[in-house]
């Protein structure tokens, strides 16, 4: 009888393990709203975009503006907040094709920071303004926008201009 019981048990046991997987497969997706959207791509290559990104703007006779942040950094979440909406987003989007690049933490294409002239060690976000052949405008070195979340969009705004100008 105790042989038979726990080959019983067993074949219980088994039977719910193969039954969970099909129940978790059935069971209704999360809701989107609780989904969080990836500002910075942490799967991209973020030479091939930049690539990308100067050719727009060649196209749209634009600047590019790196972001260089993360998507952990509470400040360059402010940062696209702030400049996805309002009159940030209006000066953005004459003037600059925008390419957020992925540092990871502080692990990844900080080799493209450095190359560009972007020191990340003040502070994240970090950015640089390129010329659509892609030479280096200027680049904020002293952490100008590593308080971003605490910045008003004149203040954005003001450091951005002092990369690029008002064209």
């Amino acid at each position: 009888m105790i042989k038979k019981t726990a080959l019983l048990s067993s074949l219980a046991l088994s039977s719910l393990c193969f039954a969970a997987p099909a129940l978790a497969q059935t069971s209704a997706p999360a809701p989107a709203a609780t989904v969080a959207k990836l500002v910075y791509n942490e799967l991209a290559d973020a030479r091939a975009e930049l690539n990308q990104a100067l050719a727009t703007a060649q196209a749209q006779r634009k600047n590019v503006l790196l972001v260089f942040g993360a998507n952990w950094c509470g400040d360059c979440l402010a940062l696209d907040r702030k400049m996805s909406a309002g009159s940030l987003s209006e000066h953005v989007g004459k003037r600059l094709v925008v390419l957020k690049v992925n540092v990871g933490r502080f692990d990844r294409n900080v080799d493209l920071a450095a190359q560009i002239g972007v020191s990340l060690k003040k502070g994240i976000p970090a950015v640089a303004v390129l010329a659509n052949d892609g030479s280096v405008l200027k680049a904020t070195n002293g952490g100008e926008l590593a308080d971003a979340r605490n910045m008003g969009d004149e203040a954005v705004l003001k450091v951005l201009e002092g990369l690029h100008g008002k064209t």
